[in-house]
């Protein structure tokens, strides 16, 4: 049997369509430009000006259309940023001109992007606009890691939560004892900056010292790095890495499930394992 052609992939006609004056705040996924979903890939077609996070790879800004303008307005900690309201006005603006705006996040837009504060300042003004989701870091990020956020063995609850507040502090506002006793698998946005206090607050609301602990670095990007630790080493292990965000930081015996899972690694050679907990059990219904 011969291998044919594959078929180009052809976008639905039944898409909307970004209007003139209108505004899409849309999610890029976690890095690799697959993961960008049929709607944000055509926003990136059809955009004016597409104002574009640091989170967001380049290969994914290279599906828009011919004469559109590229607009950075990234905010990382620790280097000169935006602030965020001059980039919501800046929508505004580009959108009161008759421009069509794609507004474009790493991951989605509704978990830890701002996306809720831009699209309040949209009403404000009288702009419309459209979300499009993402696949955020913490589940897609993951999953290009081997590690999947829930699992039967494992749990039945996650919890996502960012390690600083607009401040650049800890979240005062989270109950960590409560994520402690009750959050099986915790997945953190953000919290390499306070990475000691929040082991701390873990570890004081009974978690185990040696309980599995993930880094996961430039997720789905082919510069993607992953340090495999545990509670009480998490920080020492972190630092002596030299390892950098961005990063999604995975707490719980999901971790577990990465020798067995990693299906990256696999296709560079590495031998999974089918019996990750050592219990033998089959799938049941």
């Amino acid at each position: 049997m011969s291998m044919s052609e594959p078929t180009r992939l052809a976008l639905p006609t039944s898409l909307p369509a970004i209007e003139p004056g209108q505004v899409w705040l849309a999610g890029a996924g976690p890095g690799d430009p697959g993961l960008l979903t049929l709607l944000a890939a055509k926003g990136l077609s059809e955009a004016d000006v597409i104002v574009h996070d640091a989170l967001v790879n380049e290969d994914c800004l290279k599906l828009a259309r011919s004469g559109a303008v590229l607009e950075y307005a990234g905010k990382r900690g620790g280097k000169p940023s935006a602030k965020q309201r001059d980039i919501s006005l800046r929508l505004v603006e580009l959108a009161k001109a008759g421009h069509r705006v794609l507004r474009l996040k790493g991951g989605d837009p509704f978990v830890f992007g701002r996306g809720g504060e831009e699209a309040l300042t949209l009403i404000e003004h009288g702009v419309p606009f459209r979300i499009v989701p993402g696949i955020t870091a913490g589940i897609g990020g993951l999953a290009y890691a081997g590690i999947p956020v829930t699992h039967r063995e494992v749990n039945h609850a996650v919890t996502f939560l960012t390690g600083h507040d607009s401040s650049g502090v800890v979240p005062d506002r989270i109950d960590w004892d409560a994520i402690g006793r009750g959050s099986p698998v915790i997945v953190m946005y953000m919290a390499m900056k306070h990475m000691g206090q929040i082991t701390a607050n873990l570890m004081s609301a009974g978690r185990r010292a040696d309980e599995p602990v993930a880094f996961v670095c430039n997720a789905a990007t082919p510069q993607q790095t992953v340090l495999e630790t545990t509670l009480a080493r998490a920080e020492a292990d972190m630092l002596a890495a030299g390892i950098e965000p961005p990063a999604i930081v995975v707490i719980g015996e999901v971790v577990r499930l990465r020798p067995s899972l990693d299906w990256l690694g696999a296709m560079s050679g590495r031998k999974l394992l089918p019996d990750p907990f050592g219990t033998d059990r089959k799938d049941t219904a």
